[in-house]
């Protein structure tokens, strides 16, 4: 209940249902590494001093299902889900945006254990390359973030979502900051199958 209250009193996050796997159709590869990395989340795993999963950076073909890959994360390693987009961050008066991507690490810092999804990570930050648009709020931001990602102490795992990584800082993908990053491209044909297969007779079993 005190973590419902906080999502409400912040308003920049907000609470997402995670999604089993076999609901995802295609990206294996991204759920045999989900299902590795759970391993360390167990207590045995605690005790012997292995650390928590850090989050991945998933990038690729806009519409190929991103954003509901995130969802099967959180299912995957057992967490509740937030979402945030990163336009939410940013305000009018100087000092807001900052302010309010501390208030958004600190709630999430305090739900902990918990997944975060930061969906479309390259538009949200488009600008931080420069100064000249938004009198450098972007780039401090970016630069608030990239530290958080990479000193975080509590079990925060973070999956950011991204179409173009071109636009995305280099400094996001060194490691430290995120586990590991994954490509989703456009489904071959098995992958198709299993997607049609999911609309067809999964989803409208789940529904009834």
């Amino acid at each position: 209940a005190r973590k419902a209250a906080a999502l409400r009193r912040d308003g920049l996050l907000e609470r997402v249902e995670p999604v089993p796997s076999d609901m995802l159709g295609g990206l294996a590869g991204l759920k045999r590494w989900l299902a590795r990395r759970a391993l360390a989340l167990r207590p045995e795993a605690r005790a012997a001093a292995i650390p928590d999963p850090r989050g991945v950076l998933l990038v690729g073909v806009q519409g190929c299902g991103k954003s509901l890959a995130a969802r099967v994360c959180a299912d995957a390693l057992g967490l509740g889900l937030l979402r945030l987009e990163p336009g939410r961050l940013f305000g009018g008066t100087v000092g807001e945006s900052e302010a309010n991507l501390r208030r958004v690490t600190a709630v999430a810092e305090r739900i902990a254990p918990v997944a975060l999804s930061i969906d479309e990570l390259d538009k949200g930050l488009a600008g931080s390359e420069g100064a000249a648009s938004d009198a450098g709020t972007a780039a401090r931001v970016l630069g608030g973030l990239l530290t958080w990602l990479q000193e975080r102490a509590r079990p925060v795992f973070v999956v950011c979502t991204a179409n173009q990584v071109t636009r995305l800082p280099p400094e996001l993908t060194r490691r430290g900051r995120l586990d590991e990053i994954f490509f989703v491209d456009l489904p071959d044909p098995d992958e198709r199958a299993a997607i049609a297969e999911i609309h067809l007779e999964r989803a409208p079993r789940r529904r009834l």
